[in-house]
């Protein structure tokens, strides 16, 4: 095995969970944000030469831009449905997490990957920008109008008080 091959193999060990949490939030569903993460690993692969010192960013970048053409390509494919199924709790704000991934959900494909590469992954609006291929003021855009939908949806609803 080569020293690259070996650089690859370690990075995906102990990226891959993280990767894959961000693939989660700009799919919301696990088997897609799998789907992601192996699709931008694959994309990656060529380019490990280059990319080997410093390889987040672009895999981040392959990630967040495959999330919306994955989008683009099954919107008129996928069916919905009234009923979801039903899950195990798996963390203590399970009500949170329900209401951060359906306000998300109800995101166009592009704000969401602008909201998660800059709230979830921390990213400047200049690394968004770059990650997603798109301008400054694009991201400052989708982001403005990304939060003014997700102020007046169900993430707000769904943390609020009941009154008695």
């Amino acid at each position: 095995m080569s020293a690259a091959e070996r650089a690859f193999e370690e990075y995906v060990g102990a990226r891959r969970a993280a990767l894959v949490r961000t693939a989660y939030l700009l799919t919301g569903n696990a088997e897609d944000a799998e789907d992601l993460v192996q699709t931008a690993l694959i994309k990656a692969v060529p380019q490990w030469g280059r990319i080997a010192d410093n390889p987040e960013p672009y895999v981040r970048s392959i990630l967040a831009r495959e999330s919306v053409n994955r989008w683009r390509r099954r919107r008129w494919r996928e069916v919905g449905t009234d009923a979801l199924p039903e899950r195990a709790a798996d963390a203590p704000d399970l009500a949170g997490r329900l209401a951060l991934r359906a306000a998300l959900g109800e995101l166009a494909p592009r704000q969401r990957a602008v909201v998660v590469l800059r709230y979830y992954e921390d990213m400047t609006e200049q690394q968004t920008a770059d990650a997603l291929g798109i301008s400054l003021g694009t991201v400052k855009s989708q982001c403005r109008d990304a939060l003014a939908r997700l102020r007046t949806g169900q993430l707000v609803e769904a943390h609020r008080e009941p009154t008695h």
